[in-house]
């Protein structure tokens, strides 16, 4: 059997099954590193003060990782950079805050230049490598320069833009041409597959058969859509155990009688929590009978603070939350419950199943693995409803959620007012063709078929 070489930006070891830090994405990897004693290899999240390119090795839950440190220089130029603000805004449909440097890009070749010096020797023949995401796209070309010859495929794990966005990136051209160095580029959705189909057609003059296969730039490489599934298993036996039931214990003791909407996201403008806010107050306007009956739980973990946008998003937040809490609250009852912390996934868990109303409507996202698990961790005689973006890649999938357009306020109003007083029947022939869906498609169907593509591309 092939070796498996997991290459990622950052690299997440496999632990506790309940840690919010460690959730299936990684569990499947490392049980995919385990099956054909795969190596994981990436940045160790360090920086030094100059480059030396020494790996660190180690074993880690059956794993073998392998991490190397950045200088301070590739943190702000690669990471911070070109990945955080030049490719994820864009990549999310919002070129109004997308920054064009040179330095990010140098700093962002670099780094994959980097990446690939210090790989290309733990490459024997006959592994099978697999890239995971936006930070590496140049990674299989620089392997290639190395004379690495092995399969190589890539994942993308965020939505893969429309064309008329992708072409204001300077060097649009070349960065796709280096997906081309991959032997099968994967996306989230078909939407996104189609995106990138439609870019190889009319801007690289390339072709597309009907198999798959891409070709451009002279060369071949098979395209396709795998849409990450959730640990279906580990996280429901995650949700029954002790962190869970304590966690739903107190926070259905927190309710009071009343019915909680929870929405639990990172705190980024591609999520959709300002529009959350507003079409959560429109349904406080518009039905006066659900004021002081229910309230909103918005857990936003805080990320790469650093960067302008995001800081300026936590303040926008800070400030709708206050107002809707200052119009509507009474002296026993708030709104909105505005958390900025992280929580593990049992933890988690506990509050997704004490919710009548899951909603996640993030205005642009790969997939969204928030929804799954907002399902798998209903108690199945009585389920709440899962209230989903038609723009998260999940849509794609969990077509008997209350479908909504998160940039009309006025209908993820109305699909909350119908959440909340949807029948019990209702609910739960939704949730059950919900399940049936999550268990057919778990991330451990997802590793499969995109390694067996690997293999066969």
């Amino acid at each position: 059997m092939a070796r498996l070489i997991v290459v990622s930006n950052r690299v997440q070891p496999p632990g506790d099954a309940g840690e919010g830090s460690v959730g299936g994405l990684a569990m499947a990897l490392a049980a995919a590193l385990r099956e054909h004693s795969g190596v994981w290899f990436g940045w160790s999240g360090q920086t030094i003060d100059e480059y030396t390119g020494q790996i660190s090795m180690q074993r880690s839950g059956g794993v073998t990782v392998a991490t190397v440190d950045l200088e301070e220089q590739d943190r702000q130029e690669y990471y911070n950079g070109y990945a955080n603000r030049t490719l994820w805004p864009l990549f999310h449909y919002r070129v109004d805050l997308s920054a064009y440097e040179r330095s990010f890009s140098e700093g962002y070749g670099r780094v994959n230049a980097r990446f690939a010096d210090a790989l290309a020797p733990l490459v024997a023949e006959g592994d099978v490598i697999w890239v995971h995401d936006y930070h590496l796209i140049p990674l299989a070309q620089e392997l290639r320069a190395r004379g690495v010859k092995n399969r190589i495929g890539f994942f993308l794990h965020i939505p893969w833009p429309a064309r008329r966005l992708l072409i204001t990136l300077p060097d649009h051209r070349a960065l796709v041409e280096a997906l081309f160095d991959y032997d099968l580029i994967g996306f989230q959705t078909e939407d996104s597959a189609a995106a990138f189909r439609d870019y190889v057609k009319a801007e690289a003059e390339g072709s597309v058969d009907e198999d798959g296969r891409a070709h451009a730039f002279g060369r071949t490489a098979q395209v396709g859509a795998f849409p990450i599934g959730l640990d279906v298993e580990t996280f429901e036996a995650a949700a029954r155990g002790e962190v869970a039931r304590a966690e739903y214990e107190r926070m259905v003791a927190s309710l009071n009688g009343r019915e909680m909407i929870v929405g639990v996201d990172r705190l980024d403008y591609s999520k959709g929590l300002e529009e959350r806010f507003l079409a959560y107050e429109q349904v406080l306007e518009d039905h006066e009978d659900l004021r002081e009956r229910v309230f909103l739980l918005q857990i936003a973990t805080p990320s790469r603070e650093e960067v302008d946008a995001y800081q300026d998003l936590r303040a926008r937040l800070d400030a709708v939350s206050g107002r809707i809490n200052g119009a509507f609250a009474t002296v026993d009852w708030v709104p909105i419950r505005y958390v900025n912390r992280a929580y593990r996934r049992d933890e988690l868990a506990g509050v997704y199943r004490a919710a009548k109303i899951g909603l996640v409507t993030p205005l642009r996202d790969g997939m969204n693995l928030v929804a799954k698990e907002y399902v798998a961790a209903q108690d199945p005689d009585d389920p709440g409803v899962l209230v989903l973006s038609q723009f998260a890649g999940a849509s794609e999938q969990m077509e008997r959620a209350l479908i909504v357009n998160p940039f009309d306020r006025a209908q993820v109003a109305e699909a909350i007012a119908a959440g909340l007083a949807m029948p019990r029947a209702e609910r739960t022939v939704r949730w059950r063709d919900l399940m049936d869906g999550l268990r057919s498609s778990d991330v451990n169907a997802w590793r499969e078929a995109f390694v067996k593509a690997l293999m066969q591309a």
